[in-house]
């Protein structure tokens, strides 16, 4: 007879940390969690983070915990490590790391800095919206808003699983997008408003790429979320 098991072991989920100087030490303060797409790095996704803003937030850009080898931006020749936060083996395990990652992140920023708990935000970059969604709406009223870069919704989302939450959702799409075509992300937007406080929606040119000209919308539309906007 074989009986299939399993044993639980803690992993190290590394993340990357970013505290505005000059900023009031006892003034809470708002906190932008960023999640990189597949075969990214935490170093890459906070680098668009800052972009977006560096004053205002701190940033925690959270580094997806499965590894693997991928050709070099540079050089096609030479590898380097890229990251993934989805397995399709066992899905379900991939998904509850993740959303213990979150809850263990601002559990953790919160305890060494002063959090404002009404203005979390989650922005995440391909493989990570559809988990962000997933996260947000199972904890209804706990992320003040996602932005979902270049990314699809879970395919599960007609299910009665998800809640309603007073969560704002901003969808920057890419109008030469490969993997999610504009004709695709704009049906996004009524799928999401099901569930969340409001949805926006931005469509940049290029492809299946973080849109640079998508930054100034992407930081007006947070600082308009913040209790002091």
């Amino acid at each position: 007879m074989i009986v299939e098991k399993a044993t639980e072991k803690t992993i190290k989920l590394y993340y990357d940390l970013y505290v505005p100087d000059g900023g009031d030490p006892s003034r809470p303060a708002p906190l932008l969690i960023a999640l990189h797409g597949y075969e990214g790095n935490k170093e890459s996704m906070m680098a668009m983070a800052r972009k977006v803003n560096s004053r205002d937030f701190i940033i925690a850009s959270i580094q997806a915990p499965n590894a693997f080898f991928v050709p070099s931006l540079d050089d096609r020749e030479s590898r380097r490590i890229g990251f993934g936060w989805m397995l399709q083996y066992k899905a379900e395990d991939s998904l509850r790391t993740h959303h213990e990652t979150i809850l263990s992140t601002i559990a953790e920023t919160a305890a060494e800095f002063p959090i404002d708990e009404g203005a979390v935000f989650l922005m995440g970059f391909s493989q990570s919206v559809a988990m962000n969604y997933r996260f947000a709406f199972s904890y209804p009223g706990f992320i003040k808003g996602i932005v979902a870069i270049c990314g699809g919704i879970p395919g599960d989302w007609n299910e009665d699983k998800y809640q309603n939450s007073d969560t704002d959702v901003l969808i920057i799409a890419g109008e030469k997008d490969q993997f999610y075509p504009k004709e695709r992300t704009a049906t996004f937007g009524e799928a999401i408003a099901r569930r969340a406080k409001s949805v926006d929606y931005g469509l940049y040119p290029g492809g299946h790429v973080f849109p640079r000209e998508s930054v100034g919308m992407i930081n007006e539309w947070l600082i308009a979320r913040l209790p002091a906007a």
